[in-house]
């Protein structure tokens, strides 16, 4: 096994992906694997901001299309100047208390967590282009913003961990909560999470306080990053880039997923999983017969969803 450095442990012996499908860059443009380049900072950084612009085309085509969805894309998504201005009026309407949390009070806290964080911003585009390219449901990437419960689930966490590293617990928790309650989805606002992130279904996802998951992963419904019991400290999964964790699987206490590997659905990881391994089974072991190659970003398990049985180990 070809020696490597690890994205959380140096002294980790696992490859590090040497970039992601989308690579954020310092005048904060998103550079898709296609070549293609959309701006990542709602307006704070020169150049037009293609994903916006691409949504927002969409919603007036859809809103052509079907008169009676007028109203509702105009109130979402026309009627907002930029990409985080429409997520946080989209996200205050669904997480709002009527009479003890206002939808107004709300929506201002999620713009100034989203403000004071452009990273934040940036990995919400590349979760769009992300749902948009390996989703072969998701026609649209405004069909994404909408409805998909998976992705409003992970900018409600996005907002709730700038929150979280502020300082700021008590709203933070508040925004979890109210994310577990609405979308079937419990990620802890301490939980860091890289970009271009599919949560395909989503329902039953859980992610612990001290998770970490790199760029490019996909999780299916009803996976558990969680703890192995009252341990405290770091005591949750770090995944690593490309990664895909199949429907119902389990990772729990402090292990490390490795770039590029992939866990069957089902499966209950208690180890380490080396990078471009399939792992299944309960508990989860490497399976196949041959060293794993070395992969293209674009060709990870997290990017193409392939999920069938694959003949490498490690």
């Amino acid at each position: 096994m070809a020696a490597c450095v690890d994205k959380w442990n140096p002294a980790y012996s696992c490859h590090r992906i040497s970039r992601s499908i989308y690579r954020f860059m310092p005048d904060c443009t998103i550079t898709a694997s296609t070549g293609a380049a959309v701006n990542g900072s709602g307006g704070s950084c020169n150049g037009g901001d293609q994903v916006w612009e691409e949504l927002y085309g969409e919603a007036q085509a859809d809103a052509e299309d079907e008169p009676l969805l007028g109203m509702l894309y105009y109130e979402l998504v026309l009627s907002h100047p930029s990409l985080e201005a429409a997520l946080a009026a989209h996200l205050s309407a669904k997480l709002c208390i009527q009479g003890a949390l206002p939808q107004d009070a709300l929506r201002d806290i999620l713009v100034g967590a989203l403000a004071a964080h452009p990273e934040a911003i940036r990995h919400t585009r590349a979760d769009l282009l992300a749902a948009r390219d390996r989703d072969p449901a998701c026609a649209k990437m405004v069909h994404c913003f909408l409805y998909y419960k998976g992705f409003l689930a992970l900018q409600a966490h996005r907002a709730a961990h700038a929150l979280w590293s502020e300082g700021r617990r008590p709203p933070a928790l508040l925004l979890q909560s109210r994310a577990s309650e609405v979308f079937g989805v419990d990620i802890h606002p301490g939980a860091r999470i890289g970009g271009g992130i599919l949560l395909d279904h989503a329902t039953g996802i859980v992610i612990g306080e001290t998770a970490v998951i790199g760029d490019d992963v996909s999780i299916l419904h009803g996976v558990t990053l969680g703890g192995t019991g009252k341990v405290c400290g770091d005591r949750h999964p770090k995944v690593g880039d490309g990664v895909l964790i199949g429907a119902g699987a389990s990772v729990l206490g402090n292990v490390r997923i490795g770039a590029g590997a992939k866990i069957g659905a089902g499966a209950v990881v208690l180890r380490d999983v080396e990078c471009g391994t399939t792992a299944v089974g309960n508990p989860a072991k490497p399976i196949g017969k041959k060293a794993a190659p070395s992969l293209r970003p674009e060709e990870q398990p997290g990017v193409t969803m392939e999920q069938r049985w694959s003949d490498y180990v490690i």
